[in-house]
């Protein structure tokens, strides 16, 4: 595992990583020659993914203001998602603007946990929120029924307290490397599926698939055999959650911005704090 360093380098590197992919897109878009970032510019260190690092460099973010949001807000319930680059989050401030559930990076691959867990995940709990972790997977390093056991041993579990959510895996383009992380969708859609069984043998739980519709299209062929199990949450940096993957007639939540106050990453659960409460009892 790479060593962690201070938040403020990590956010550096985050930004080292979007600002380099943006600008590869667009110049490769005008068909103007340019020198291909290095791989320290472009290629993040493993473990410093995190959840929308690939929906932000591919599908990139329109305007999520309050207002241009179309749905309206009486009707859905504010989240944050954190990682360890944002270290020490300031639950109170957040509990303060309106956030009422939030989710902490647990753990990526089986070579990575996060340093700065048991303040994000218990802070969050601590100011009254319902908390919930999620997994970075790496399919092309483990198995899933490998990574989903790691996960769990690593803060992923559950307990029906009311104020646990289910855990999420977090399925999206892989910043290190190939896309779909060299698999086929027949390959990916049976390596999520080993993760999936297995988080539920381990905790009694389906878990929340966190994934981009473009990715899931391009990557499992728009495989829409979870839908009736695993509540989604759809990443989309706009005024609409648009089309869903296959399966799912609607999302649980969804991540609107990765630009939002205090935490840039802000989510919308489908329903009132009492349908939180609902899924984290299952």
């Amino acid at each position: 595992m790479d060593p962690v360093t201070s938040p403020e380098s990590l956010r550096r590197r985050r930004s080292r990583w979007s600002v380099a992919s943006a600008l590869t897109g667009l110049l490769l878009t005008l068909s103007i020659p340019a020198a291909v970032p290095s791989a320290a510019e472009s290629i993040p260190d493993r473990g410093d993914a995190y959840m929308g690092m690939g929906v932000l460099a591919h599908d990139g973010e329109a305007a999520t203001d309050d207002a241009s949001v179309s749905v309206p807000r009486a009707t859905q319930t504010e989240g944050v998602d954190v990682a360890s680059y944002q270290g020490e989050v300031a639950w109170n401030t957040l509990w303060s603007s309106g956030v009422r559930w939030a989710y902490t990076k647990a753990a990526e691959g089986t070579y990575y946990s996060n340093p700065y867990f048991e303040q994000q995940y218990d802070g969050s709990n601590d100011v009254g929120m319902i908390r919930g972790a999620y997994h970075f997977a790496t399919p092309d390093t483990t198995g899933g029924a490998t990574q989903a056991d790691y996960f769990v041993d690593h803060g992923g579990g559950w307990s029906k307290d009311a104020k646990t959510l289910p855990g999420a895996l977090d399925i999206e383009w892989n910043p290190y490397g190939d896309a779909c992380y060299g698999k086929s969708r027949t390959g990916m859609v049976d390596w999520i599926r080993d993760f999936l069984d297995r988080y539920k043998a381990r905790t009694g739980r389906d878990a929340v698939i966190y994934t981009a519709t473009s990715w899931w299209s391009d990557c499992t062929g728009n495989y829409a055999g979870f839908g009736a199990t695993n509540p989604l949450w759809v990443a989309r940096y706009a005024s609409s959650a648009g089309t869903l993957p296959a399966g799912w007639s609607s999302y649980t939540m969804w991540q609107y911005t990765s630009s939002g106050p205090t935490v840039g990453d802000h989510d919308r659960f489908n329903g009132s704090v009492d349908k939180v409460k609902s899924l984290a009892t299952g």
